[in-house]
C-alpha cells in the first residue's frame, strides 16, 4: 500500500522525502487545485521529479482544475512537458482534457476526487475510459470504499488524513458565486471556514474537523485500496514530514498485524503540528463537524492562570523547548517557547515575554521540542533544478457554424401545483422527486410536453429503476442509465467542447461567461442547455447537523437550505440567476434549451417567470426582480478566475 504525501513547495518536497513517503502529489504554477500554494515552476518541477525518482519515489502532478476552451492547448503543453520529464501520472478533473491527453501522450492519468466518483458505476466508467486510478469522494464510509475496491480492477486511492471539504469535491460553487474565486479553478476562498448563524445556532457551522484515519488502515489494506493520501499542500514542511513518517509507520504496523498502529507520542506530534479538531472522517464517522473555531490551534493543553506577571498551569505532556499559544475566547493573545526554568515540580510557571492581564487563558501546544531536529533532517535533503521546455501543442479546430434558434424552455419542477402552473409555457419538464411522478408524467403527456425524470442529486446506494429519459447529476448516474436518453445537469461541470460523455443533452457550467459559452457552443453539435433562472446550488453536503432553514452569513446575507430524501443538505444561492434580457443573445449563439429552475417556488411566481421567458418579455425584468427579491446575471458577464 502506497503512502502519498502532499507537496506545495520545495521545502515540503524535502520533508516528504525525509519522512519516508512512497509518492508525492504536487502542482505547477497553472491548472492546479491549490493555486495559492507555492507550487513549482518548470525548472523546479523537472528537478523535483528527478529527485523523487533518485529516492525511489513517485511523482503525481496535479492538472486538476476545470479547463476553458481557450486553455486546452496550454494545458496539453504542460502535460506534454510532464510526459517528457517522466512524471508517474497526472491527476485530472476535467473530463474534456482527459481524452486529449490519452490520445497524445503515454503518461498515466488518475481521476481527481474533484470528479466525484462515489460508486462502482462511476469507477467502472473511469476504468473504461483508460484511467489507471480513481481518487474516491471523501464522503464514502469504510465499507463503501472496500466494496468499490473489491469490485473493480482499477487502482483506488483514499484520503486518510487532513482537511475535509464541507461540500462534495467538485460540486462547490460557494466561493465562485461569492466573489468569482472558483474552487473548481484552484482559487477557493474557503467560505466554509466563515461564521454563520441558523436559527438559534451561531458559529463556524460549515467547518469540518480534519480527518484522522489511522484506524481505517487495516480494513482499507485488506480491501485492496492501493494508495492512502494525506491532504495538505498548503501546510508546513513539519506537517508533511510528520504525517509521512507516522503514517508510513502505521502502514508498516498494519502489514505486520500489530494491534497498535500509532503510539501516544506520534499522536501527540500530529495533534500539535496542525489541529482544528479531528474525526475519523466519513470513513468511520457520520458526524465530522468542529464548529467552535476554524483554524489550527495545536494540541489543547488546559487552562493557564495569569497572576502577578506569571502564567501557572499543570504540566501535562509539555516539556522545555515546546511552544504554547494562549487564547481568550476566540482571540489569540500570543505565544512563546518554554525554557527549562519554566518547568517546576508543581507544573509550569512562566513569565510571558509580552504583557498579559490577569485571568484565565486557554493554552494550546503549537510547537514541539523535536521541531529543530526535524528541520535539520529536512534540510539534509538536496533538490535539483533542471532545464525545462514547454512545446506548443495544437488542438485541431472544430469550429462550426451553429445556427441561431429560438431556444426551448425546460423547467425544473418539484410539485404538481407548480407543474400545472408552468405547463402552458414549457417544452420540457425535469421532474424532481418520486411523489406523484406518474401523475406528473400524464400531465406532461396530455399537454405534449416532454417529461424527463430528474434523478436524485446524489445517491450513495443508487439502484437502477425502470424510467424513460432521465436527467443525471453525476457520472455514476450516467453510467447506470446510459442505455436511455440522458440529460446532464449543470452539476456535471461542462467547461469545454471535448467534455465526456456525450449525451442527449448537457447543461453548460454556470461558471462560464458569455464569450466562453460562445466559444464552447461554436465547437460542438452537442445539444446544450444554459441555466437562465433560479437559485444556483452552492453546496451539497453530507453533514447531518445542517437542518432545513436559512443560513445567514456575517453580512446578513441569507442562503436557503433544504434536506433531500437521500439525507444530503443543499445550500442555495441567496440570489436568483436571472438572464431574461440575455435570451436573444443565447438564441443567436444557438443554445438549444434554457433551464428555468422553479423548484420550491410559489405557483404564481413560477407562472409569471414561465410566461416572461416564453414571450421574451424584457419589460417584465423589473417586476421579476421585485418578485424574486434579489437577482443577478451570475457569471454571465464576468466569469470566474
Amino acid at each position: 500500500m502506497e503512502l502519498l504525501a502532499p507537496v506545495g513547495s520545495v521545502e515540503s518536497l524535502k520533508a516528504a522525502i525525509a519522512g519516508g513517503a512512497d509518492a508525492v502529489y504536487m502542482g505547477g504554477k497553472d491548472f492546479g487545485a491549490r493555486h495559492f500554494a507555492g507550487n513549482f515552476d518548470d525548472r523546479q518541477m523537472a528537478g523535483a521529479i528527478r529527485t523523487l525518482h533518485d529516492h525511489g519515489m513517485k511523482a503525481y502532478i496535479t492538472v486538476n482544475t476545470l479547463i476553458k476552451e481557450t486553455e486546452l492547448e496550454s494545458a496539453l503543453s504542460f502535460v506534454e512537458m510532464l510526459d517528457r520529464m517522466e512524471a508517474d501520472a497526472v491527476i485530472v478533473q476535467d473530463r474534456g482534457l482527459m481524452p486529449l491527453i490519452k490520445e497524445r501522450f503515454s503518461i498515466p492519468i488518475h481521476a481527481s476526487t474533484q470528479m466525484g466518483f462515489h460508486s462502482l458505476d462511476g469507477v467502472r466508467w473511469a476504468e473504461e475510459q483508460g484511467f489507471e486510478r480513481v481518487i474516491l469522494a471523501r464522503e464514502l464510509g469504510q465499507d463503501q470504499v472496500c466494496q468499490i475496491a473489491q469490485g473493480s480492477s482499477i487502482g483506488i486511492e483514499v484520503f486518510i488524513h487532513g482537511a475535509l471539504c464541507y461540500c462534495f469535491s467538485g460540486q462547490c460553487l460557494f466561493s465562485s458565486f461569492l466573489g468569482g474565486r472558483s474552487g473548481n479553478r484552484g482559487m477557493c476562498a474557503q467560505p466554509c471556514r466563515k461564521r454563520y448563524s441558523m436559527g438559534n445556532k451561531d458559529g463556524f457551522l460549515l467547518s469540518t474537523a480534519d480527518t484522522f484515519g489511522v484506524e481505517s488502515i487495516p480494513a482499507l489494506m485488506r480491501s485492496g485500496v492501493c494508495s492512502l493520501k494525506i491532504e495538505g499542500r498548503m501546510r508546513s514542511p513539519q506537517y508533511v514530514y510528520l504525517t509521512s513518517k507516522i503514517y508510513s509507520q502505521a502502514i508498516k504496523r498494519a502489514k505486520e498485524g500489530s494491534s497498535r498502529l500509532i503510539t501516544p507520542r506520534e499522536k501527540e506530534l500530529l495533534e500539535v503540528v496542525f489541529n482544528r479538531g479531528y474525526s475519523g472522517g466519513y470513513l468511520t464517522d457520520s458526524e465530522v463537524m468542529q464548529t467552535e473555531y476554524p483554524e489550527s490551534r495545536g494540541r489543547p493543553a488546559g487552562t493557564g492562570n495569569m497572576a502577578n506577571g506569571a502564567l501557572s498551569m499543570t504540566r501535562g505532556a509539555i516539556e522545555a523547548g515546546d511552544g504554547i499559544s494562549l487564547y481568550r475566547g476566540a482571540e489569540k493573545v500570543g505565544g512563546f517557547d518554554l525554557q527549562a526554568s519554566d518547568i517546576i515540580k508543581e507544573g509550569i510557571r512562566a513569565r510571558p515575554p509580552f504583557p498579559l492581564s490577569d485571568g484565565a487563558y486557554q493554552v494550546y501546544k503549537t510547537k514541539d521540542r523535536e521541531y529543530a531536529t526535524i528541520e535539520r533532517q529536512i534540510e539534509k535533503v538536496e533538490t535539483l533544478e533542471l532545464p525545462a521546455e514547454r512545446r506548443r501543442i495544437e488542438v485541431p479546430p472544430k469550429r462550426m457554424r451553429r445556427n441561431s434558434k429560438k431556444s426551448e424552455l425546460s423547467f425544473y419542477v418539484s410539485s404538481l401545483t407548480v407543474l400545472k402552473a408552468i405547463i402552458p409555457y414549457a417544452d420540457r419538464v425535469y421532474y424532481d422527486g418520486s411523489k406523484q411522478s406518474a401523475e406528473a408524467m400524464d400531465t406532461c403527456k396530455a399537454a405534449g410536453v416532454e417529461y424527463v425524470q430528474l434523478l436524485p442529486r446524489l445517491c450513495l446506494n443508487e439502484e437502477k429503476t425502470d424510467r424513460g429519459p432521465v436527467m443525471v447529476n453525476t457520472i455514476d448516474q450516467f453510467n447506470l442509465y446510459k442505455d436511455r436518453p440522458c440529460y446532464g445537469s449543470y452539476h456535471m461541470n461542462v467547461f469545454n467542447s471535448f467534455t465526456m460523455p456525450q449525451m442527449h443533452q448537457w447543461t453548460l457550467s454556470p461558471e462560464l461567461e458569455q464569450n466562453e459559452l460562445f466559444q464552447l457552443l461554436s465547437r460542438t453539435e452537442q445539444r446544450s442547455e444554459v441555466m437562465v433562472f433560479g437559485r444556483v446550488e452552492l453546496m451539497l453536503t453530507r453533514d447531518p447537523t445542517l437542518s432545513d432553514g436559512t443560513l445567514v452569513d456575517e453580512r446578513g446575507v441569507r442562503y436557503p437550505v433544504f434536506r433531500d430524501p437521500e439525507g444530503f443538505a443543499h445550500i442555495l444561492h441567496s440570489t436568483d440567476l436571472l438572464l431574461l434580457d440575455k435570451v436573444p443573445e443565447l438564441n443567436l449563439m444557438g443554445v438549444d434549451s434554457l433551464g428555468i429552475d422553479v423548484r420550491r417556488r410559489h405557483p404564481d411566481l413560477s407562472a409569471f417567470v414561465a410566461k416572461s421567458f416564453r414571450d421574451i418579455d424584457v419589460e417584465k425584468m423589473e417586476e421579476l426582480r421585485r418578485k424574486c427579491g434579489r437577482s443577478s446575471l451570475g457569471h454571465y458577464r464576468k466569469g470566474v478566475f
